[in-house]
């Protein structure tokens, strides 16, 4: 089992023996890159350093890896208009290329790259996030179930 995003196409493949399932996603605004602040999506070769959010219901909010204990809403948006709503689910990703995208100032587990879910009226196939991948709830509930802790993700450009 292992993932390929294809940032150009905005697809997230998982590729499973005999079978595979694309994933519309959303990537960073800002394009790709791997540096400390640059709210880019990084390239190269990760894998999933964490799970969390197992059990937690649908549009669960969380801020720092943590569940609020608030569900989204529109009516919570109108509360906190700029927040960057990471939701349902969050499969945090490690860099495993040092010198691109592990250690130092282009770490992707210290910049906090996630997968992770997103209101459902935000667009996919639309790079629009800063720097994490963003997936439809249902989509992000299906490939957590799926994937394990170590799974492979290979973020390419094109």
């Amino acid at each position: 089992m292992s993932l390929l995003l294809n940032i150009e196409k905005q697809i997230l493949t998982l590729r499973l023996p005999g079978s595979s399932r694309d994933y519309n996603v959303s990537t960073a605004l800002n394009g790709v890159g791997e540096t400390s602040g640059s709210g880019c999506t990084p390239r190269g070769l990760h894998a999933i350093r964490a799970k969390i959010g197992e059990q937690q219901p649908l549009n669960a909010v969380f801020v720092g890896r943590r569940f609020t204990g608030e569900i989204y809403s529109s009516l919570l948006s109108d509360q906190y208009p700029k927040r960057d709503w990471i939701l349902t689910r969050i499969l945090w990703l490690s860099g495993k290329e040092p010198g691109r995208n592990r250690l130092g100032a282009v770490d992707s587990m210290q910049r906090y790259i996630y997968i992770h879910g997103t209101p459902d009226t935000e667009p996919m196939g639309v790079p629009l996030s800063h720097g994490c991948i963003r997936m439809r709830n249902a989509d992000v509930i299906e490939l957590f179930d799926l994937v394990v802790v170590g799974t492979e993700l290979l973020i390419e450009e094109y």
